[in-house]
């Protein structure tokens, strides 16, 4: 590779790691003594550049070919080690990379960056990997560039000042004005000054004297003066003077004959207008500044002049030019903007409102994590990553464990000679945990591949983690899959799952065949051979890796990243886990029975996901099918399928649907046709393939006494459930128990009296506080004015209007009141000019059209159902939808 620009540094292809070849490079040290110093220096910092991208983004190989005559073992030479520890900012190269050297090849291995404390090292280091941040401050008379230690804390600073945290709320900033005070300002105001005069002041804190090049003077100006500019707007502001001497503060200028003045002034204004800016403020203003060119005589003749620029004090960060920090994007080496370099500096776990974080746990937080994770959370009381890393792929203490164990029973019982290909594989490991799967590229949420069997990934002690695929027969394409699912493994492991030690995923693709029962696809063998610290060592290591992998396997993008602003992840609970990592082969239909708040309609997404990868289909194939159109509307904004309500799926012809959803169907009816035989006919009709049927309820919660359209509960088979309340707070929760009780005592008539006794089961996650208020005998002025004032103490204390609710009984009630809401916060936000809440319409709704979402603040008005029977039940439906706070209203 002779060309230097960015684009031309790709990634390797085939191999299952990032692995980024760049050519011929000379290497030792004596060797590159005796080189030219423009072709070293053009080597180093390919090389660092790489390395920087390769750091933030989950680690790779740095693959070169010597240059050097002879082949003996060489090192890399010191400029490129000490360009590598700047990188890190440590003197500990070996805790981010290791070499080897085969022949004429040469390898760098580069470690995932984390922010965590080095080894040897207790400081905490930067959220990313830079070379040089490109911001400049003052320090006395001198300019110097921020290290990225130094450019987090500014840049946390100045947005501490400007109010962004720790309430993330962005407020309106005039731009700061320079002290016309400074002595530098008389100069400024002057429009003749003589050649050799004297000023009367010295460099200092706010001046900085320059003298103009005797060559190339708009070239010249246009490189010197970005550092400049970005120190005294970042510090103080301050005068830059272009034609003094800044030994004796002489007058020099330049003369008349070298320099226009308007070009000149016309070269600052493009050059600083080109300066990158970021903004933690609202009214983002551009640099403010102003140029003045003084006539300089000489012996009363006038000679040229002198160029002064005056920076203002920058309300935010001005930069010289975009940071020196890169990154792997779309298989190429990219150099990060400013702006996104910001936004990975200042990348953070989300700052929750207190009454938001005592709900949730940490799982995998920003502060010790690679650059590109995203945080992850557990809801309090349920399991930790460790619990369940130890209840789904636990590591036996002296064996090699195969699991799960009844999908290796069943795929040994179908595909002869598999199980003793697997052994003769795993003859060399003593212990570990070999993890099977149907489709590891599914897990991955990809697509699956036809021709695989399964696939098995070995974690096991002194060998780095191995990715075999078992073909039925003999594939080119089979290495080219294998090692794709192995690199986005390696790489989900690391920037999804945080895992932050030494890793890399070896692929192997092997194939099945009658002829031969264990035959291994040409150029398996691994082509990169990894130092031995990227072996997993002992059982600490292996677990540590298989956590990042139950956060891989089990996160999903929570509801908060909304509310947040930000991308947060949860996990599912081992029993969502289980339901989900059905084979959908074998399970094409499938009622889910789930109680209040136990995760349906998360199940439904994360299915209908897994669907277009195991079947290769297109979202427009696969419908989402539910009774209310919010909770349509909030599916079909998600864009993983087609979404419609009950009503308008038995008005259509959806012959196109290959795969259908239904949610809450325990509210359907059959007023409008028998949906669940057009349903079943739609995807059960071609007995060869039938596609997906699966079927979310909850008889708990019906909402009316009509026939629900469902086949009998004995009929509804196969069944699996979903036993754990993981939705409300504790008193809640215990609230929708008794609740729960009042419906098994009376039941309405169209509930199966079967389902009733599921009621045992039901198991609630303790250690989430919560808030209950039921209060009776309500006029109706008062319940109003209850409403409106609680809503803005809850403001206040950190939620937004997305956080709340208000539900009445009938959707004719919320036009009722709607009115009654508006007046009474419109005449306190008069009375109280700070208040800027109202109610917007998606704050008041019905209990029946919102089945099936949820909101952390309820307010339920007056629930009461037109027929007696199904009471409990609508009260029930209220209350689940309540997170943290529930407020039932009862007017006289």
């Amino acid at each position: 590779m002779e060309r230097d620009d960015e684009t031309s540094l790709m990634l390797e292809p085939s191999y299952p790691d990032s692995v980024i070849s760049i050519g011929k490079v000379t290497l030792g040290e004596e060797n590159r003594k005796k080189m030219e110093k423009t072709k070293r220096d053009k080597q180093r910092m390919r090389i660092t550049r790489i390395a920087c991208a390769l750091l933030n983004s989950g680690g790779g190989v740095i693959r070169m070919e010597m240059e050097n005559e002879d082949v003996r073992p060489t090192e890399m030479g010191l400029d490129i080690e000490r360009s590598l520890r700047e990188l890190i900012q440590s003197k500990d190269l070996l805790a981010f990379f290791e070499t080897k050297q085969q022949g004429k090849c040469f390898e760098i291995f580069v470690k995932s960056w984390n922010n965590g404390p080095f080894s040897k090292d207790s400081s905490v280091k930067p959220r990313i990997c830079s070379l040089s941040s490109s911001l400049y401050c003052r320090s006395g008379t001198s300019v110097f560039s921020l290290n990225s230690r130094e450019a987090f804390d500014f840049l946390k600073n100045n947005a501490e000042i400007l109010g962004q945290e720790p309430s993330r709320k962005i407020l309106k900033v005039m731009p700061k004005v320079l002290d016309n005070s400074n002595p530098a300002d008389l100069i400024f105001q002057k429009y003749r000054l003589e050649y050799g005069e004297i000023l009367p002041f010295p460099e200092s804190y706010s001046i900085e004297f320059k003298q103009f090049s005797t060559h190339h003077i708009q070239e010249y100006v246009k490189n010197m003066i970005p550092e400049y500019i970005s120190a005294f707007a970042n510090t103080q502001g301050g005068y830059l003077f272009i034609g003094v001497d800044d030994k004796h503060r002489q007058v020099l200028g330049c003369a008349k004959e070298n320099v226009d003045r308007d070009s000149l002034k016309s070269v600052i204004a493009r050059t600083i207008s080109k300066l990158p800016v970021v903004h933690f403020c609202s009214s983002k203003p551009s640099v403010k500044y102003s140029t003045k060119t003084i006539d300089v005589f000489k012996e009363q003749v006038f000679y040229g002049y002198l160029c002064v620029i005056k920076v203002e004090p920058f309300c935010c960060a001005v930069f010289a030019k975009a940071p020196s920090s890169w990154i792997v994007r779309e298989n190429n080496v990219c150099s990060l903007t400013a702006k996104e370099w910001v936004g990975k500096m200042m990348d953070a776990d989300p700052e929750f409102v207190s009454e938001l974080t005592e709900d949730f746990e940490s799982q995998l937080s920003l502060s010790h994590s690679p650059p590109l994770c995203r945080p992850v959370y557990a809801k309090k009381g349920l399991e930790h990553k460790e619990e369940l890393q130890q209840r789904l792929f636990s590591v036996p203490p002296e064996h090699l464990q195969y699991t799960p164990k009844s999908l290796c029973k069943e795929l040994f019982s179908q595909h002869e000679g598999l199980e003793e290909l697997i052994n003769k594989q795993m003859q060399p490991f003593s212990r570990g945990i070999l993890i099977l799967s149907r489709s590891w590229a599914v897990d991955l949420n990809l697509q699956e591949k036809e021709e695989v069997i399964c696939d098995a990934l070995l974690i096991a002690q002194n060998s780095p983690p191995i990715l075999y695929t078992i073909l039925r027969e003999q594939n080119a394409e089979g290495q080219d899959y294998c090692t794709h699912i192995a690199f986005i493994l390696k790489h989900k492991l690391v920037n999804t799952g945080g895992y932050t030690g030494k890793v890399c995923v070896i692929a192997k693709a092997l194939c099945l065949s009658s002829e031969s029962s264990a035959e291994s696809l040409k150029g398996a063998v691994p082509l990169i051979d990894y130092p031995i610290s990227y072996n997993l060592a002992d059982t600490q290591q292996m677990e540590a890796l298989l956590q990042s992998l139950v956060i891989v396997l089990l996160g999903f993008r929570s509801f908060l990243s909304d509310q947040l602003g930000c991308e947060v992840l949860n996990l599912l609970t081992a029993e969502q886990y289980e339901i989900f990592s059905k084979n959908l082969h074998k399970n094409r239909k499938l009622f889910v029975h789930g109680f209040p708040g136990s995760g349906k309609t998360i199940m439904a997404m994360k299915i209908m996901e897994k669907i277009k990868n195991v079947f290769h289909c297109e979202e427009k194939r696969i419908l989402y099918v539910c009774e209310n159109q919010r909770l349509m509307d909030f599916i079909r904004n998600k864009g993983i399928c087609q979404a419609v309500t009950r009503k308008t799926f038995m008005r259509g012809n959806f012959e196109h649907i290959q795969h259908i959803i239904i949610d809450e169907a325990q509210n359907f009816r059959t007023e409008d046709g028998y949906w669940y035989q057009k349903a079943e006919t739609i995807t059960q009709g071609d007995k060869d393939c039938p596609g997906i049927l699966w079927i979310f309820l909850d008889y708990f919660q019906t909402s009316h006494l009509k026939s629900s359209g469902l086949p009998s509960l004995s009929a509804q088979y196969p069944r699996e459930e979903l036993t754990r309340v993981v939705r409300n707070a504790d008193p809640i929760a215990k609230y929708l128990q008794g609740v729960m009780q009042d419906v098994r005592k009376k039941p309405p008539f169209n509930i199966p009296l079967g389902y009733l006794e599921m009621f045992h089961e039901a198991k609630l996650v303790p250690g989430v506080a919560g808030n209950l208020e039921i209060i009776e005998d309500l006029n109706l002025e008062d319940m109003v004015i209850f409403v409106v004032e609680k809503c803005r103490c809850l403001l206040r204390n950190g939620y937004s209007p997305k956080d709340i609710v208000v539900l009445f009984s009938k959707a004719s009630d919320v036009e009722k009141y709607k009115d009654k809401f508006l007046k009474e916060t419109k005449k306190r936000k008069v009375s109280q000019i700070n208040d800027e809440f109202i109610f917007a319409d998606d704050m008041l709704d019905s209990v029946r059209r919102f089945s099936g979402l949820e909101r952390s603040i309820v307010f339920g008005i007056d629930p009461r159902a037109t027929e007696p029977a199904i009471s409990y039940n609508l009260l029930l439906c209220l209350a689940s939808r309540a997170q943290k706070h529930l407020y039932i209203l009862r007017l006289k």
